[in-house]
């Protein structure tokens, strides 16, 4: 299936996906990529699919849409592998301009030091970027990239990209158990604050991941890292991926359920959530009862207590 959805998205609200490459066919073989190993792994860019049938497809899908009364904020390049060795990627996003929708693609950047890429991705209006980390044996570790590619080229690679993008950049950074992280969240920090992302995502493997051994990063270390970013780019830039399907900042009405929803998004500082308690007429007895319950947790930096959703996969029954 080349077009699917609209399905709704935290980055994108109502996105519509364009698989454009076959699976799984990537330049990186993430431990934890959510779609499986990677079946082949290639640098080398080449056409897949006949960009008119892609074009085809999507439009069916973008009418179909519309006729159930669907909106749709944008199409969004998003296969089963890396959307950027699609030779014809450029050809595709100006047939798709055609549809007069907002054009968006979430890639691992591993190819944007080319230039035919980087072309590529200019065309876009929003282009979400991989940077799990900026040190070379992590990488490697971590996102077990072509034996070829070159970790300071494509942090150079983005940089460049930025520097002539009008869109909105995001950042992904995944977060997994296991690793020692030492001092990399300061060292991605000082990266993101050079970058200038419009957000910076952390995130954690939600679905079941590649390797069997990959566990989420614990709370601890993901509130370290939300922290860390913040002091460097700012509390309005980073954001929580952890995989909580609440609708995160919709005041409900629900105190329980809008506090969660909140934080996860991000935490939120001892006397942020009494202040929240005190608009929504209730009291601390609620915080209490969510943390008993294993839906809360309370964690410390720098001498400030914050409070964090747990993490799904540890929440008591």
């Amino acid at each position: 299936m080349i077009a699917f959805g609209p399905v709704p998205s935290r980055r994108l609200g109502k996105s519509l996906g364009v698989n454009n490459i076959p699976d799984k066919v990537c330049t990186y073989a993430c431990v934890y990529c959510q779609i499986g190993r990677t079946l082949r792994m290639e640098i080398e860019r080449k056409p897949f699919y006949e960009p008119e049938l892609i074009f085809k497809e999507v439009k069916e899908k973008v009418n179909e849409a519309i006729n159930r009364g669907e909106e749709i904020d944008y199409i969004t390049f998003v296969p089963d592998g890396e959307p950027t060795l699609d030779a014809n990627l450029g050809r595709e996003i100006d047939l798709l301009r055609e549809l007069g929708i907002r054009l968006a693609t979430l890639t691992n950047a591993s190819l944007i030091w080319r230039e035919d890429v980087g072309e590529d991705l200019l065309k876009l209006d929003f282009v979400s970027l991989k940077v799990d980390t900026v040190n070379e044996g992590l990488w490697r570790r971590i996102d077990r990239p072509h034996k070829s590619l070159r970790l300071e080229e494509i942090l150079n690679g983005m940089l460049e990209f930025r520097r002539a993008f009008k869109g909105k950049v995001v950042t992904e950074t995944m977060l997994i158990d296991g690793i020692d992280y030492g001092d990399e969240f300061e060292r991605i920090a000082d990266f993101l604050a050079e970058l200038k992302p419009d957000i910076a995502y952390i995130a954690i493997p939600t679905r079941p991941p590649a390797e069997s051994w990959v566990k989420p990063a614990s709370e601890e270390t993901i509130n370290h890292a939300f922290q860390t970013f913040v002091e460097k780019l700012g509390e309005e830039h980073i954001e929580y991926l952890i995989g909580y399907e609440g609708n995160a900042f919709a005041f409900t009405g629900n105190v329980e359920e809008d506090l969660l929803s909140i934080t996860s998004v991000h935490p939120m500082r001892e006397d942020a959530v009494e202040e929240f308690l005190r608009k929504a007429k209730a009291d601390w007895n609620v915080v209490e009862k969510l943390v008993h319950e294993g839906k809360l947790i309370e964690l410390e930096y720098n001498g400030r207590k914050f409070y964090m959703r747990r993490l799904k996969s540890r929440e008591k029954p």
